[in-house]
């Protein structure tokens, strides 16, 4: 892959929905911190899986991977009562706006669900608005895409069939040689895109599943934060310092004192690589486990680990090619504020804005509660009831 230029981190800066779910037409603005919010059933939810299935796409997976395994199919994802075409076809479209080394560059993906999941077109665009790579769905007869692409000069194209389930622009990596000036623009492009497409995370902590013994081994940390007491382990065997900053944010969301978060190795059974958390308060008495916090306050820990911590601690699909320090991690909160009280949901943002703040992480998440985002400082809030 191209190098990043030192601090030009690619980051998506604008979604796009039209006929996706419940928006027929919607633009969402992203900034290291971003905050969607609106009633109930205003779509908050369908922005993060719209975000989701980009990234995922952009990490090679195919339609059918993507769209297939929801209840009521494909079809779902198109707003109830969307007309179909002469050719009784129906779909959606989605699209991102990726900044980054190579200046804005714009993503547009269409859709067909109806009478098959496929591509229908593909559009990616540079910053000075030429079109780099553009596909079309030409023979519905067979299962590919004709795309075309700049080779040289302003007016040679290479014309190649691409299969008409993946993201045309996550394929070109393998197809571009980079052997011209605008072969090279073309890839820089893509994997501009691409970059910022992977680096994401979905985090939705479930409390649930957070509160039984673990094994040690598992250190990446999961979506669902299951998992969470192994990687506390070896967070703080990593990292003393940093443990200690996860520490003193966790003292502002749980109840009671905190002296310390540890862990402790247990045996159930014959598994003897069991791994619990604990909550030390300081006063001389039993340390805490974790399976007695409340929801919110499972929550609000998983949530600031994920914060402070970043990529490394965390089960993401990171570009292995790019260097880290040159990939900028998305975290998507769907329910960023869900189970918290005030006090849990002031904290939690205000961290979440000191660390995009730093450049650390950017985030995109979900909230019931307007005011507290609306006070965070640097944060973007996109209301869907206004």
């Amino acid at each position: 892959m191209v190098e990043n230029g030192a601090g030009q981190r690619p980051a998506v800066t604008e979604l796009r929905l039209s006929a996706f779910r419940r928006h027929r037409g919607l633009r969402v603005p992203l900034g290291p911190l971003t905050l969607v919010t609106g009633g109930s059933g205003s779509g908050k939810s369908t922005v993060l899986e719209a975000y989701e299935a980009l990234a995922r796409l952009g990490g090679g997976e195919s339609l059918g991977e993507v769209f297939g395994g929801t209840r009521g199919g494909p079809s779902a994802y198109v707003p109830r009562g969307a007309p179909r075409d002469e050719q009784g076809r129906r779909g959606f479209r989605l699209g991102c706006t990726v900044d980054g080394p190579a200046g804005p560059v714009r993503l547009d993906l269409a859709v067909q669900t109806e009478p098959d999941l496929r591509v229908a077109g593909e559009r990616l665009t540079g910053a000075d608005g030429r079109t780099l790579l553009s596909t079309a769905l030409r023979d519905p007869a067979r299962r590919v895409v004709q795309a075309q692409w700049h080779t040289a000069g302003t007016d040679r194209m290479a014309r190649a069939a691409l299969p008409d389930d993946r993201l045309g622009t996550a394929l070109l990596p393998l197809r571009v040689a980079g052997a011209t000036e605008e072969q090279r623009r073309v890839l820089a492009a893509a994997e501009q895109v691409v970059v910022a497409l992977r680096s994401s995370f979905a985090c939705d902590p479930r409390p649930e599943t957070m509160r039984e013994p673990v094994a040690a081994v598992d250190g990446l940390l999961r979506g669902g934060c299951d998992n969470l007491a192994a990687v506390l382990r070896r967070t703080r065997g990593e990292c003393r310092t940093r443990y200690g900053v996860l520490v003193e944010a966790v003292r502002a969301g749980l109840a009671g004192p905190v002296a310390e978060l540890v862990t402790e190795l247990r045996a159930e059974g014959r598994r003897t690589d069991l791994v619990a958390a604990l909550v030390e308060r300081g006063d001389g008495l039993e340390p805490t486990p974790v399976d007695r916090l409340g929801d919110g306050e499972l929550r609000y820990l998983a949530l600031a680990l994920v914060l402070l911590t970043g990529p490394g601690v965390l089960q993401v699909d990171q570009v292995r090619e790019v260097p880290e320090a040159h990939q900028a991690l998305t975290v998507l909160a769907d329910g960023l504020d869900r189970a918290l009280d005030g006090r849990q949901r002031r904290e939690l943002v205000g961290l979440a804005a000191r660390m995009c703040e730093r450049g650390h992480i950017r985030l995109l998440g979900t909230v019931h509660d307007a005011a507290d985002a609306a006070r965070a400082p640097g944060a973007c809030l996109v209301d869907l009831g206004a």
